[in-house]
C-alpha cells in the first residue's frame, strides 16, 4: 500500500545519481512512481534504475541541468518515452566544491551558481511549461533542495550557501506564482547528511560538527527523502512556499 499515494505517477529526481536524489528515487519507487533518475552521470543514474522495484518501468537521464538546451532534451526524451509529463519533481543536483573565499575564483562561483540555482530554475522552468502545456487539470508538485548552510553560512563554502540562499527566495516566488495554476512548490534544508558531498569535509570538521547538532548524528539520505515524499504528496496539500529543516536540530 502506498502511504503518499503515488501509484502510477511520474516523478523527475536531478541527482538522481546518489546521495539524497538516489534515496528519493528509492523512496518515491517505493510508493509507486514511475521514476526518472536524472544526473549529468549516466552511468549513475543507470545504477539507482537498477535498484529500484520494478526497474523496467523507470528511466535514466543524462543531463547537465546548467545547460537549457540539456535540459530541454531529456524533457523531449522522457516525454516521448512515457507519452505524458511528469507530475512531481525534486531539484536534487548539486555541488559544493570547497576553497578559501579570497581564491575563489569567478569560473568557480559561476560554476556553482550555475548548477545549484540556475539549475534549479531551469528545471522547474520546463517541468511547469510541459505539464500546462499537456492539457486537462494541473495537479504538479515541486520540492527544491537547499540547505540549513543557507542561514548559518559556512567559511569556504560562500559560493554553495549563497546558491541555496536563492534556491529558498526562489522557491518562495514560484510557490506564489504555480499555486493558481495547480502547482505546488517548497523546499526541504537538509543538515549533515552522509552523502558523497560531505567527503570533502576533514574529520576533525566533521567530529566538530556533530557536537554542535543536538541529536549527536549525521543525517541519512533517507531521512532527507521521506520529507521530499511527505511535501511531493497530497498529504501536505496545504503546504506551498514551506521550508522544511531536516537537520537533527542543528541550527533549531
Amino acid at each position: 500500500m502506498s502511504f503518499y499515494n503515488m501509484l502510477g505517477k511520474i516523478a523527475l529526481v536531478t541527482g538522481g545519481g546518489s546521495g539524497i536524489g538516489r534515496a528519493c528515487c528509492e523512496v518515491l519507487a517505493r510508493e509507486g512512481a514511475r521514476v526518472v533518475v536524472a544526473d549529468i552521470n549516466l552511468q549513475t543514474t543507470q545504477e539507482t534504475v537498477s535498484l529500484l522495484p520494478g526497474s523496467q518501468q523507470h528511466m535514466a537521464v543524462g543531463v547537465d541541468v546548467s545547460d537549457k538546451g540539456s535540459v530541454e532534451a531529456a524533457f523531449k526524451s522522457f516525454h516521448k518515452n512515457y507519452g505524458e509529463p511528469p507530475s512531481l519533481l525534486v531539484n536534487s543536483a548539486g555541488i559544493a566544491p570547497m576553497s578559501p573565499f579570497t581564491d575563489t575564483s569567478e569560473e568557480e562561483w559561476m560554476k556553482v551558481i550555475d548548477v545549484n540555482l540556475k539549475g534549479t530554475f531551469l528545471m522547474t522552468q520546463s517541468f511547469t511549461k510541459m505539464l500546462l502545456d499537456g492539457g486537462g487539470e494541473v495537479q504538479g508538485s515541486i520540492v527544491n533542495v537547499s540547505s540549513i548552510l543557507a542561514k548559518s553560512g559556512l567559511p569556504s563554502l560562500e559560493p554553495y550557501t549563497a546558491s541555496k540562499g536563492g534556491v529558498i527566495s526562489l522557491t518562495k516566488s514560484c510557490a506564489a506564482s504555480l499555486i493558481r495554476k495547480g502547482i505546488r512548490v517548497n523546499c526541504v534544508l537538509p543538515g549533515m547528511i552522509t552523502t558523497p558531498m560531505i567527503q570533502p569535509l576533514n574529520e576533525v570538521y566533521q567530529k566538530k560538527v556533530m557536537k554542535i547538532i543536538p541529536q549527536g548524528r549525521a543525517g541519512h539520505p533517507h531521512e532527507v527523502a521521506e520529507a521530499i515524499a511527505f511535501l511531493l504528496s497530497d498529504r501536505s496539500s496545504y503546504m506551498v512556499g514551506s521550508c522544511i529543516e531536516v537537520t537533527g536540530g542543528y541550527m533549531m
